[in-house]
This record gives C-alpha cells, sequence and structure tokens, in this order.
C-alpha cells in the first residue's frame, strides 16, 4: 500500500509524513525490544555469574556460545512465522500472537527458577520474537509501493522504535539486577511486553485490509501432512537433545548448520516456484550476496551480547564519577546513537531520493565500517582497564554501520520479494541475521588470553575485505536488480 493508499487518504493522518499504521507498528516493535533487548543484556551474565551472586554458575564460554545459539534460534524461527503468515493466517494475525507468545517467555524467566525458567523462557521468547519480526517488518513494507522512494525512510523511522526499545530496557532491567535481582529485572521484560501488546491491540484494526489475507493459502487438503511434518520435526528435536546429539556444547554450531541448509532449501524453492516469474528470479538471485554479506555484518555487531558483553564485565572501566555502572548499559550505549542518528539517516535518504548510494554500496559500506571497528580494539589491547570513552566511539562506529544495513536490508528485501514469497523473503533476511548471531558466539570463543591481536586481526580485516568486495559488485548487482535501487 502506498502513502496514497484508501485508507490513507480516509484517515487524513500521517505519522512524520508516512502512512499512519507506521505509528502503531512502531509501537509494538519498540515495546517489543524494550522486552528482548532488556532481557538479553542481562541473559550472559544470568548464564555465566555464580550462584551465589543470583546466577547459574556456568562456564563463561559456554554461556557466550549459548546466548549466540539462542540469538540465531530467534532469527531461524521467523522461518516458521513467516511460513504461517504466508499460507495459514496472514501477517497481521500471526504478530498478534506471536507477542502473546513472548510476554509468556518473559513471565517464565521472571518466576520459574534455575535451568527450568530459562529453558521454558528462551524458547518461548525464540519462537514469539521470529514470528514478530519478520511479519512487523512486512506489514511496514506494505504501507508503501515497490517504487516508493520513502520506503527507506519509513525503515529508518520504524528502525527507530527498536532502539528506542533497546536503549531503555538494558537501563531499567540492569538497575532491576543490580538493585532487586535478574529476576525482577526480567519481569520489567514481561511488563514492557504487555504494555506493547494492548497498545497494538488497540490500534490494528486501522492496518490496511491486505495484511489479514493469506498470499498463498495452504489447501485443506494438504493440511494434515504438514501436521505430521510439523510433529516430525518436533520429535526430532526432542530425540536428538534426548540422545545428546546435540548438547549445550554444540548448540550454536549445530543451529548454524540448520540455518545454512535452512537458506539453500529456501533459496531453491524459491528459484524454482513456478508462481515466480523470469523477473522475479532475478532478483532473488541479486539478493544472495546481500544475504552473505548480512550474516558477515551480523557476526560481528551481535558479539556486542557475547564478546563485548564479557568485555564490558571484565576489561571496561566503567566509573563515573566514583559511580560504577552495571556492565549491561553498555547494551544502551548503540540505542543511544541509533535514537539520535536514524532521523538524521532516514532525511538524508529522503532528501536524495534516487540519487542516494545503491543498497550494494551501503551494505560494503557497513562492512567497512564495523571492521575498522574491531580494529579499534588493537591499540587498547595494552591497557589495564578500557576506557569508557573508547568504548562509546567503537559503538559509535558499529552504530554507523548498522544504519547503513539493517533497515536498509529489510527494505531492499521487500523490493526484492516476488509476490508469492513476500514474508517468507524477509525470513530469508532474518536468516541471515540468523546466521551471523549464531556465529557471534562461536566466534567469541576464539577472543582467549594470547589471543586478543589475532582476534581483532581477523575480524576487522576480514569484514573490511567482505565491504570492497560488495561495492565491487555493484555493476552486476544492478542488472539483476533493474529497476531496485
Amino acid at each position: 500500500m502506498s502513502i496514497d493508499s484508501p485508507n490513507a487518504q480516509k484517515t487524513g493522518k500521517t505519522f512524520f509524513g508516512h502512512p499512519a499504521p507506521l505509528a502503531n507498528l512502531f509501537s509494538v516493535e519498540m515495546w517489543e525490544r524494550f522486552s528482548f533487548y532488556g532481557m538479553q543484556a542481562l541473559l550472559a551474565y544470568y548464564m555465566y555469574f555464580s550462584v551465589t551472586e543470583g546466577g547459574l554458575g556456568m562456564e563463561q564460554g559456554l554461556a557466550l556460545s549459548l546466548v549466540g545459539a539462542y540469538g540465531g534460534a530467534v532469527y531461524l524461527s521467523t522461518i516458521l512465522g513467516a511460513w504461517i503468515a504466508d499460507r495459514l493466517w496472514g501477517s497481521e494475525r500471526v504478530l498478534f500472537v506471536s507477542a502473546v507468545v513472548i510476554m509468556a517467555g518473559h513471565l517464565a524467566l521472571a518466576f520459574l527458577p534455575g535451568f527450568t525458567g530459562l529453558a521454558a523462557g528462551l524458547v518461548l521468547v525464540a519462537i514469539g520474537s521470529g514470528g514478530l519480526k519478520a511479519n512487523a517488518t512486512a506489514l511496514v513494507g506494505s504501507l508503501y509501493s515497490k517504487d516508493d522512494p520513502k520506503a527507506d525512510a519509513g525503515f529508518s523511522i520504524f528502525y527507530m522504535g527498536v532502539n528506542i526499545g533497546g536503549l531503555i530496557g538494558p537501563l531499567l532491567t540492569g538497575l532491576l539486577h543490580q538493585s532487586m535481582g535478574f529476576h525482577f529485572g526480567f519481569g520489567a521484560a514481561a511488563v514492557g511486553m504487555a504494555v506493547g501488546l494492548t497498545i497494538y491491540a488497540i490500534g490494528r484494526k486501522n492496518l490496511p485490509e491486505a495484511v489479514r489475507t493469506v498470499a498463498n493459502p495452504l489447501p485443506a487438503n494438504e493440511r494434515k501432512r504438514y501436521i505430521l511434518i510439523f510433529a516430525g520435526v518436533i520429535l526430532a528435536i526432542v530425540l536428538a537433545f534426548a540422545l545428546k546429539i546435540v548438547t549445550p556444547e554444540n548448540l550454536a554450531s549445530t543451529i548454524a548448520y540448520v540455518v545454512i541448509a535452512a537458506t539453500a532449501v529456501y533459496f531453491v524453492l524459491i528459484l524454482r516456484s513456478p508462481r515466480v516469474s523470469a523477473g522475479e528470479r532475478k532478483h532473488v538471485y541479486a539478493f544472495i550476496p546481500f544475504y552473505i554479506a548480512s550474516a558477515a555484518f551480523w557476526a560481528l555487531f551481535q558479539q556486542q551480547f557475547t564478546f563485548v558483553a564479557a568485555y564490558s564485565d571484565a576489561r571496561l572501566d566503567r566509573h563515573l564519577f566514583g559511580w560504577e555502572m552495571p556492565a549491561s548499559w553498555v547494551q544502551s550505549i548503540n540505542p543511544v546513537f541509533i535514537v539520535l542518528l536514524a532521523g538524521v539517516f532516514a532525511a538524508l535518504w529522503t532528501k536524495l531520493g534516487n540519487r542516494q548510494p545503491r543498497t550494494s554500496i551501503k551494505f560494503g559500506l557497513a562492512l567497512v565500517v564495523v571492521g575498522i571497528a574491531f580494529l579499534c580494539f588493537i591499540p587498547l589491547d595494552s591497557l589495564a582497564k578500557t576506557p569508557l570513552l573508547a568504548m562509546v566511539g567503537i559503538l559509535l562506529l558499529c552504530t554507523i554501520a548498522e544504519l547503513l544495513l539493517s533497515p536498509i536490508g529489510q527494505a531492499v528485501t521487500t523490493k526484492l520479494a516476488p509476490a508469492a514469497f513476500g514474508t517468507q523473503m524477509i525470513a530469508l533476511f532474518f536468516l541471515s541475521v540468523s546466521l551471523g548471531t549464531t556465529l557471534s558466539g562461536v566466534l567469541a570463543g576464539y577472543y582467549t588470553p594470547g589471543n586478543e591481536i589475532p582476534y581483532f586481526i581477523a575480524m576487522g580485516g576480514t569484514a573490511v575485505v567482505l565491504g570492497i568486495a560488495m561495492m565491487a559488485a555493484t555493476p552486476a548487482l544492478k542488472r539483476l536488480m533493474g529497476s531496485v535501487h
């Protein structure tokens, strides 16, 4: 739906010059990210802090690996949410149900003790967040036509909501953890999700009618077969854990392999579908380099919740005027910059219109900048404690890189998606995030005493090389993407 849709004309309302329903999607995503990042800011510490400190007493390397695996599982579950939206319920209903599931997960973390609460809470939050992420993005995309130059700006505004939630969540949960314990922090995340769910329920009727339709309905005679398939998958997962084929120690690498396999299957199914035209097929081929670049970017960026979380606890000087801020507050530095800069980037893309850099250039620059951010850790390695201002500068670079890739990636995915696979193409984009997030936990395990400098060189150098390659591929991608910028 474009900005000049019948719905927009009927209400006469806009949200910063964009379709009015963007405000409701902005709100639900803000509160969902409040709960998600508020919980995730505490997650690694909850796992590896000792029992006397209120934690579960895990080995730190294992805890960081599991945080990466959990983050990867969140984005892996976008496949399920996207499939249900495209084949059974439509994006709007899936988003609503997913929000309820997320709230239940945070309640489990808040009220169920020990590993039981951890397992139940993370499974529910992962499934619910996966369903909400893909479909919220699809709903934002539905507000714009494929050639609307305001789309990138709209996604940047939407992304500001993500980061307002990401800013406030860790601040509040971190304070509650410090003063009252981990479970009170998790409880605040549940309350935040309840607020977002309530606001969304009130305004959901104003969304375009098209988002309530099912793009590719599953025939009734095929439903039994899919029920059996899903039951088989669940049984296989249970048996894999029961027989110790999958263990906490190899969970992250297992998820990485599953994501790679799922990605390959998805691309094959979309490219071979008779519902995809020749022009749409070229767009799907063009999307492959963006997928790879996105996975590489998130493998570094998501280390804010693995390597950077542990680094902030052990190596960062967090003293401010005689007071030591909680380590979890470092997770709010990136959202502060997003809130400050998202509007600047949105205004820039709007002003440039069709003269703005092509998406491949933005992706390439994002990889180069996040690579430089990791290289900046090298001169800090000789210091006993890293100055807080240095970490702020590094996270500023990460924020600039994020704004060049994340909202732009979501926007280009909606533009390149075949009509019959709209939400599922968005799930493919989030699969790249899943792979990168999972790898962020795996890679963090290589940051060990004596290996610091090689680690930063490998992380940063690889990203810079990939970024340059992405920009060099621009002419070839332009031929495949056609009018999509």
